[in-house]
């Protein structure tokens, strides 16, 4: 006997897989804008300092480590 789903458990779930891939797909684009850009990282502790916490940690943990250190030498030699 084959489990048939309704049309209304159909939608949810591709609208609960859409959602998730957009999420992942925003992360990445977010992550490689980070990555690239000192200027947009400065941004970003302005206005999400939470993200830019995780962007750190993230870095660290995968071997790049010193991102944080270097922006905060920048910015405070920029406010002097």
């Amino acid at each position: 006997m084959a489990c048939t789903l309704d049309p209304l458990a159909k939608k949810i779930f591709k609208g609960v897989l859409l959602a998730e891939l957009v999420g992942i797909f925003g992360a990445y684009f977010l992550f490689k804008k980070m990555n690239a850009g000192q200027d947009f990282r400065q941004t970003m502790s302005k206005k999400f300092p939470f993200i830019l916490k995780v962007y750190y940690k993230s870095t660290e943990h995968s071997g790049m480590y010193r991102i944080r250190e270097q922006d905060q030498e920048k910015w405070l030699n920029s406010k002097n």
